[in-house]
């Protein structure tokens, strides 16, 4: 399955006002929760998978995030996407005594391994192109982004 197979339009959030990666993890999960996308306990797991193993990426001029969980917290799969504009702060996977301020989180809801490292590789490939996430981060709108997102994808 492809990247783009994942994103769900009711899972995009642009320029957040956040200011913790626990206020993003709320939002997120209440949302999929919702829309019927995961388990009670997904809020829960992902706090503590981020706890014990941060997910903060320092890049080329910006910072991400991608937090992810347990396979059994997740009912249907999927790819949340949320942007901020000042960042918002998650502990960096490489030390986690400090932190990146993040402005772009995708939050992966997968439950088949063989998905996660598909989707991981199509992530990071996005991710490692400073064009498309400034271009990302340009956005006002969520139909811009998934649009976006489903082109350079591909």
């Amino acid at each position: 399955m492809y990247f783009e197979d994942f994103l769900k339009p009711e899972l995009i959030w642009t320029n957040s006002d956040a200011s913790t990666h626990l206020e993003v993890f709320e939002l997120i999960a209440a949302k999929a929760h919702k829309e019927l996308f995961v388990e009670d306990n997904f809020l829960e797991k992902i706090k503590e998978r981020e706890e014990t193993f941060p997910t903060g990426l320092e890049l080329e001029g910006y910072a991400v995030a991608i937090p992810h969980t347990d396979p059994e917290c997740v009912k249907e799969q999927f790819i949340a996407v949320l942007t901020s504009k000042e960042g918002i702060p998650f502990k960096r996977m490489d030390d986690a005594s400090k932190e990146v301020k993040a402005n772009i989180i995708f939050m992966l809801g997968l439950n088949e391994p063989h998905s996660q490292l598909e989707v991981l590789q199509q992530l990071m490939g996005v991710l490692q192109n400073k064009e498309t996430v400034e271009k990302l981060l340009s956005f006002d709108n969520e139909s811009d982004i998934l649009e976006y997102l489903k082109g350079v994808t591909k």
